[in-house]
């Protein structure tokens, strides 16, 4: 107590409480000017909470959170070498008005249990209220000039440490504001300013970038300590009031500051990107071909719109075959991008940045219709016309008006439906995808599971499916054929499949063997380059067309 009393010496305005194990609380020893007409024979920690400007009750209530475990001994976050624990609120003055002030939690430990905590509140000095108001606020500058001032001065003042830039958003924020409204979107957010301010010490400078874009400077000595702070992050900034939100984390190591903070912070932002996609990760660190990566999506995004107006994507057709005899029974259309004075742009390079930015909505419609032009000068050529599969993406299946535009091509063209197959992917499965999926099976349509055997799911899919046809994915034949055991799980899948009405067709077949056990199995139908690679119509046609 003594300690206590001494380090308050000199103070002008403060509160002070004491908690005992098995005592409960003390009444306030001092007066404080701030809380001037509170009850103290009623004070304590947690009635403080009265007191506390009602943006800052979500981190006041974290803070709350770590004292109540502190004192029951089931703090896995508090050790026998922590003594003090500070926060910084807002508390409401008896004008009305609001003073920010320091709370600290001076602990005391008697054989590695808390016997004592001492929680004193006075008055923030000017240098801490600005720094905390920068937090509060944003700009459109990545990088505010008050900001990179403070990590400046941080890491020159500490040059014998090593500090990073961790930077984080929600994942999928404007469907969060969607689906909890604006208001409480902007609790979200105030809660992580205000949490921030609990969980990061003397040494990690935080700023807010953007609405839901956080940046924060952290020393390090290796890359489990930036993995354990992302966890901690993750463990108090997850789950405010109920709500289900993911976070995303990039880091990059900051080295030499001549060029400026925002290289490093653009770097994080880099890396926290490339995963916003990625159900699987939630933190990804910045490397070099990072970058080339942002430039390859940069000039896809730059020049997909022109590239629709041109005709620069085409169609491409893989035949289906018979395993058998060989012959062509049906087709799936694929899109290429073959750009003038440039070549072919890989599919791998511009499909995931279509499915990120949306754009793959105009591009599928536009393969839907070439393949549907194809099938009506079939007919109209006499030619028996065989059914072509095309792919229809998540983005398409979150809205189930993408069927109108199926059935107006349909009608447009005067196509038979059966002519026209559905290719949906098998680890697609979100809500909602389900009652798109029944309405495409109620309008006649004929669906075919890609990539069956890519996902978790697999044989629970098969359970209730909505699907016609399976297609075996390409690594799940590899995986398995190459062992007895692995030949007898293609076997039984297969069999199992057919058992239940349902067709089944390989991808990815390479070799005559690959061929012959398919067959063998049961499967009567391949695609792969054992057969034929993706083709342009008119060589396709060629084969076909004898």
């Amino acid at each position: 107590m003594q300690r206590i009393l001494k380090y308050i010496d000199d103070r002008e305005d403060f509160l002070i409480l004491l908690w005992e194990k098995g005592s409960g609380w003390h009444t306030a020893t001092k007066h404080s000017k701030v809380l001037k007409d509170a009850d103290y024979s009623q004070m304590d920690l947690f009635h403080l909470k009265n007191w506390v400007y009602k943006d800052d009750v979500p981190t006041f209530n974290v803070f709350l959170d770590q004292m109540k475990a502190a004192m029951s001994g089931n703090s896995s976050s508090i050790t026998s070498h922590d003594r003090k624990s500070t926060i910084a609120v807002r508390l409401l003055a008896d004008n009305g008005a609001y003073l920010y002030q320091n709370i600290e939690c001076w602990l005391d430990w008697e054989d590695k249990k808390i016997s004592r905590i001492f929680v004193m509140t006075d008055p923030l000095d000017v240098e801490e209220v600005h720094r905390i108001r920068i937090a509060q606020t944003f700009t459109a500058d990545l990088n505010p000039a008050l900001f990179q001032d403070q990590v400046a001065e941080l890491i020159h003042s500490h040059p014998d440490m090593e500090f990073a830039v961790i930077q984080f958003d929600v994942a999928k924020f404007k469907m969060i504001t969607a689906d909890y409204g604006e208001e409480k979107a902007t609790e979200l957010l105030n809660f992580f300013v205000s949490t921030l301010k609990v969980i990061c010490n003397k040494y990690q400078l935080y700023s807010r970038l953007s609405a839901d874009v956080f940046m924060i400077i952290t020393p390090y000595e290796d890359k489990a300590d930036l993995y354990d702070f992302v966890e901690l992050l993750d463990q108090h900034l997850l789950g405010y009031d109920g709500m289900q939100y993911r976070i995303v984390y990039g880091v990059c190591p900051i080295g030499d500051l001549t060029g400026g903070l925002r290289q490093y912070g653009d770097a994080a932002a880099m890396a926290r990107q490339s995963i916003k996609d990625d159900a699987l990760q939630k933190v990804a660190f910045y490397h070099t071909a990072l970058k080339k990566d942002i430039s390859t999506s940069k000039f896809i995004e730059d020049n997909m719109n022109q590239a629709l107006e041109n005709g620069e994507f085409v169609m491409y057709l893989q035949p289906k075959c018979n395993i058998a005899n060989g012959g062509i029974v049906g087709a799936e259309a694929l899109v290429r991008w073959i750009m003038p004075g440039h070549g072919i742009v890989p599919p791998n390079d511009f499909v995931p940045v279509f499915e990120r930015n949306g754009f793959i909505i105009k591009m599928d419609q536009y393969i839907w219709e070439e393949a549907c032009k194809l099938i009506r000068k079939w007919m109209d050529a006499k030619i028996t016309p065989l059914p072509i599969s095309i792919n229809v993406s998540r983005r398409h299946l979150r809205d189930i008006n993408f069927i109108q535009i199926l059935d107006s091509l349909i009608e447009k063209y005067q196509i038979p439906k059966s002519l026209l197959e559905i290719e949906i992917t098998e680890t697609v499965n979100e809500a909602g995808i389900s009652e798109s999926m029944q309405q495409l099976k109620d309008h006649g349509f004929t669906l075919l599971m890609d990539d069956f055997g890519s996902g978790y799911s697999s044989l629970n899919t098969l359970k209730d499916t909505q699907f016609d046809v399976i297609k075996i994915d390409r690594s799940f034949l590899q995986d398995f054929i190459g062992s007895a055991r692995g030949q007898r799980i293609v076997e039984h899948t297969i069999q199992m499949a057919k058992s239940i009405g349902l067709d089944m067709i390989a991808e990815g077949v390479e070799t005559k063997d690959q061929a012959d056990f398919l067959q063998n199995c049961g499967c009567n139908t391949a695609q792969g380059f054992y057969y034929a690679k993706p083709m342009p119509v008119e060589e396709f046609e060629k084969l076909y067309i004898h």
